[in-house]
């Protein structure tokens, strides 16, 4: 039981001074300009009727989403595809690269 916990306490350590690779919003949009851009567009706003606008979306939310694609939880056969070929880095870097866009919203006056 002791040896499981010092070898516990010692992982918790470990990870802790080695934390995971920093998310690159640079490299994030080189590859969100080679998989994403042609749906979603190079500036977030989607292209194709049915993709979603990317622009300012939370970066966890959409790791969440190419996480349940690239294991099959969420199904589209094209996002599968994409997500299936994407590294968690990738992942991570596409997230931060849509998360870092600001949207303004103009409200229309009323008549």
């Amino acid at each position: 039981m002791r040896n499981k916990l010092i070898l516990s306490a010692a992982t918790l350590v470990a990870a802790l001074a080695f934390p995971a690779a920093a998310q690159d919003a640079a490299a994030g949009k080189k590859a969100a300009d080679m998989r994403c851009a042609m749906c979603h567009g190079s500036d977030g706003l989607a292209m194709a009727p049915d993709a979603p606008n990317l622009a300012g979306a939370d970066p966890d939310y959409i790791l969440m989403q190419l996480g349940a694609f690239r294991s099959g939880a969420r199904n589209h056969h094209q996002m599968s595809l994409i997500a299936a070929g994407l590294s968690e880095q990738e992942m991570e870097d596409i997230a931060a690269w849509f998360g870092r866009m600001q949207l303004t919203v103009t409200i229309p006056p009323l008549d």
